[in-house]
């Protein structure tokens, strides 16, 4: 039962520490890449642990049951909860790297925007236009997930 707390202590320990890390450096003037590093990591560390516990409690959940005949539906009923599992790491990971592409092309195209603004006010819808079209990569990734989910 001490699991049951465990697990979210440590997937929010993982989150949270290398931002602490992050945001200290930062303050102190010191560089932030290694921290940014540090982030990416626990990010994927997360990302494996989230996935990997379903595999490991379903495993634990089978030992504990009593022997049994595997009749067809337990084993439709297992596939489907598989096939359930992968549908939304796969959501999940369009609307992720959806959002992550989207914020590299906004990153990249608002800056340049607001200076060329700056220059000449009369250019502010192209450069909206080209801002907006960043933007995109996080929708269209969105859209995907819904798609994916509910059809």
């Amino acid at each position: 039962m001490l699991y049951i707390l465990l697990i979210p202590a440590v997937v929010l320990a993982l989150l949270i520490v290398p931002m602490a890390v992050a945001f200290k450096r930062r303050k102190s003037g010191k560089s932030v890449r290694n921290a940014f590093i540090g982030n990416i990591c626990s990010f994927f560390a997360v990302m494996v642990f989230c996935a990997a516990l379903p595999i490991g409690i379903s495993a634990y959940a089978d030992n504990e049951e009593e022997p049994a005949a595997i009749t067809a539906e337990a084993e439709e009923t297992e596939e489907t909860d598989s096939g359930n599992g992968m549908l939304y790491l796969a959501s999940a990971l369009a609307v992720g790297l959806g959002s992550i592409g989207g914020g590299i092309a906004v990153a990249a195209a608002a800056p340049a925007a607001i200076g060329a603004v700056s220059e000449d006010p009369k250019s502010f819808s192209k450069a909206l236009i080209f801002v907006a079209l960043g933007e995109g990569c996080a929708l269209y990734g969105f859209v995907v997930a819904l798609l994916m989910l509910f059809i």
